[in-house]
């Protein structure tokens, strides 16, 4: 019985891989309306309707911005380093980040463990991306 149960883990996981693009994110064809709801997690440390920062530095028009840029945000070594090294928050980047920040960019004092379902990723990086600078 615990041969057929691996088995079936075995075949999930692995129809699962398959259905995933290389980035092991659903494409971020997400639901921006689903991404907002998502993004309530993120509201109390990071703003998306004004140009302020919180805890966190505002997200408005993050999609194509070097990493570690707001000015007036005090970042952590690890995102100032990365900014300076020309990385920008690609949808890519921003869904492995909302997965894992710390093994992301190690060293950043982000303080949320992540996200773990690929659809709310998916969607939180599609209402990003719909989000203006201004």
């Amino acid at each position: 019985m615990l041969l057929c149960w691996t088995r079936a883990l075995a075949i999930r996981a692995a129809l699962a891989a398959a259905a995933l693009p290389a980035s092991g994110f659903a494409a971020f064809s997400g639901d921006i309306a689903a991404g907002e709801v998502v993004f309530a997690k993120c509201a109390p440390c990071h703003s998306i309707t004004h140009p302020t920062n919180r805890m966190g530095p505002h997200l408005m028009g993050v999609v194509g911005r070097r990493v570690g840029s707001v000015p007036g945000f005090s970042y952590s070594e690890a995102m100032t380093r990365a900014g300076e090294s020309g990385t920008m928050w690609t949808p890519d980047l921003l869904a492995r980040f909302a997965s894992s920040p710390r093994k992301t960019i190690p060293g950043n004092s982000m303080r949320f463990y992540g996200l773990w379902s690929d659809s709310d990723i998916a969607n939180l990086v599609a209402y990003l991306e719909s989000v203006p600078a201004h």
